[in-house]
Order: structure tokens, then sequence, then C-alpha cells
């Protein structure tokens, strides 16, 4: 008799958020054994998302919504597809899906649950009292929520799991560190610079907390100096985001001359190696996929020095590190790379060394499944 295969079900908020940060997750998934179903909103991608092979379940999650009886329904919501699905383990990915789909796992008696937090972001970074009593809040549910039996953490740096054990949301048996969900080095490849002007790149959602500003205005400080560069923001407007930067604001911007804004692109690997440096000036990031995908096209860095992008982004190695919110180093740092030649070929050279060693996606997700069938078994 043939053993059923196992039933790994991803919920996440966002359709295009699998495609980009778990997709090749899920087919090492498939390929290894498993059944994946992908339990998400469906906007644009529920089509692909189906050919893959995947078992498509629509829901209603929506990430920005604070209304008390659409978020109770949210969670019954998951509770009743966990009971008709029955997976055999339940993949959450970042806060909402966390939160509710932990309290569903409890409910429905899911045998085996990763939560997996694409880092420490909104909640944890933004000031203010009302952000406190906000995290203080969400710490308390997450202690609760997270103590399931047979569960882990899995978080993309080392310094977010030791936010969350000294913060007492998780036990330190029960947090583990998984960098980022891989990278397809045989996709993301070394090709040549765009000609022309040389191409400065920040690519993320349009967010505060991207440093979206701060390339604004260090590109506003290089063309001041007679510094020769186009420096472009590439990347959606994520309206669910309280961090979002408004259209009109990234339009404004364009409409000044210092910037352009070239909105979402699917051809991520023509713009990162027709970049001469990519740029990520963050305030915290979990794992930032687009400096491994940068790195692995043989890109210089400029990131900020703080959780997350000292991962990828090794001071004087694959790239430089510059302090958070600081237009003025983060300039600096972009003319040092675009004035040598031989200093950023050694740098892409080391850092499509690095992501080929350390973050391909064969590596990721067989630590990944590793995970998945450490939990089945004590299942």
């Amino acid at each position: 008799m043939v053993a059923a295969r196992p039933r790994l079900l991803f919920v996440i908020t966002e359709d295009w958020y699998f495609w980009s940060h778990r997709l090749d997750l899920a087919r090492a998934a498939r390929d290894g054994g498993f059944d994946v179903l992908v339990a998400t909103r469906v906007r644009d991608h529920g089509k692909r998302i189906e050919q893959e092979g995947f078992k498509l379940l629509p829901i209603r999650m929506i990430r920005r919504s604070r209304h008390l009886l659409r978020e109770l329904a949210a969670v019954m919501e998951l509770v009743g597809l966990y009971r008709r699905e029955r997976p055999d383990i339940v993949h959450h990915v970042a806060m909402k899906p966390i939160l509710y789909g932990s309290l569903a796992a409890r409910l429905a008696r899911v045998p085996a649950v990763v939560n997996a937090f694409a880092g420490l972001g909104y909640v944890f970074i933004a000031p203010g009292r009302w952000a406190g009593v906000v995290r203080f809040l969400i710490g308390r549910a997450l202690r609760w929520t997270l103590a399931l039996p047979r569960a882990r953490v899995v978080v993309q740096n080392a310094e977010d799991r030791e936010r969350l054990v000294r913060d007492g949301i998780v036990p330190l048996g029960r947090a583990v560190v998984i960098r980022g969900s891989g990278i397809d080095t045989a996709t993301f490849t070394p090709g040549p610079e765009s000609a022309g002007e040389p191409l400065v790149v920040l690519a993320s959602r349009m967010l505060w907390d991207k440093g979206v500003l701060e390339f604004v205005e260090a590109a506003g400080l290089m063309k001041a100096q007679g510094v020769r560069a186009k420096c472009v923001l590439v990347g959606m407007v994520d309206e669910e985001n309280p961090a979002q930067i408004p259209e009109r604001r990234l339009r404004a911007w364009q409409a000044e001359g210092n910037v352009e804004w070239w909105g979402h692109r699917d051809d991520m690997r023509q713009v990162l190696s027709a970049a001469c440096v990519v740029v990520l000036p963050s305030y915290r990031e979990g794992l930032p996929k687009v400096l491994l995908e940068a790195a692995a096209c043989a890109r210089p860095l400029v990131a900020t020095d703080v959780p997350g992008c000292r991962e990828v982004v090794r001071n004087g190695d694959t790239g430089i590190l510059v302090p958070p919110k600081n237009a003025q180093a983060l300039a600096q740092a972009i003319t040092t790379l675009l004035h040598d030649p031989a200093l950023c070929e050694r740098m892409g050279r080391r850092g499509r060394d690095l992501v080929v060693k350390e973050f391909s996606v064969e590596r990721i997700a067989g630590e990944t499944l590793a995970l998945y069938r450490e939990l089945l078994g004590r299942a």
C-alpha cells in the first residue's frame, strides 16, 4: 500500500507575495513528496498558482482590516478551511496569518504548524506611545498563539530570534533561523550593465520604512554634486501597509527630476543586472530578497547597518553599510562605488559567491523541508 503524501498548506495574505517569496519553496515541497495547498487572497496570480499544480484556496483575510467582526470571521474562515482540508502541516507567513492561523490551528487540531516571520517589521519599529501599546498587546497575543505543542517559529536572522526570545514571546528551543526562502541562482545571474548613465536601483515596495525618502534625498545630493547617475525606484504602492508612500508623492518626486519611479516590474533579473549599484536603505529587515537577487547578479550593494541587511551586505566585501536615515552617508557610499569600477566588480563577484554558497534555493528549501519532516515525525 502506497503511503499518502503529506498535505502542506501555505497561508499567506496576498497571492503576489506567495508568488514572489514562497514559490520556489512550494515547488521544492511538491517535488519532495508533499501535496501543496495555498490559501491566499486571490488577485493577480491565481491561475499561475493552479498551473503549478497547487490547490488554490481563496480566503478573504485583509492585512489592514481592524474591524472586530471581520477579524473574527477571518479566524473562523481558517478554522473551517483547516477542518475541511485536513492539512498535516500548516505554514503561516507574516504577522496576521501567524496570529489568526495559530488560533485556528488550535481549534481545528492541526497536527503541525510552522510560523514564519518575514521580518519584525512595522509593528516592532514604529515610534510613539501608541505603537508601544500595540507592540505590548501583540506580544501578549503571540505568546499564547505560538505556544502550540508541535510548532516552530521561523525567523530569517539571528537578531530577530534573539528579540523574540528576549521579549518572552518564543522559547529558545522553538525558534529556528532559516535565512529567507532561497534564490534561484540559475535565473539570477550576472549580465551586462545598461548603456549610458550608470543605473542606481532601489527595488522594494514603496514604503517609508524601506528608506525611500532617504534614497530620494541622496539622489538630490548626488545631482547637486555633479555625480552622473540615473536613480530609479522600482516597486508597487502597497495600499494596505500603514507605511505606504502615496502614488502622488512618488509622481511628485519623479517630476522634480532626481529619481524615476518605474512601478512594479516582473523582469527583476533584467532590472538588477542592468544596474550599476543596488540600494536598500531600510530601517529593519528579515532578510531582504532583493539584496540576495542583486548579489546573485553580481551587483555591489549599499544598505543600512540594520538587522537583515547585515546578513547580505558584508561591509567592504559584498557592499557598503551606512547608518539608517542618513541620506548624506547613503549618497557618499553610492558615489564611492560609481567612481570605482574595480571595487564594484570585486564586490559583485564576492556577493555572487556568498549567495551561491549560503542562500541558494536548494539549501534553504532543504532546511525548510527538514523542519517539516521533523515536525511530522513528532506529530
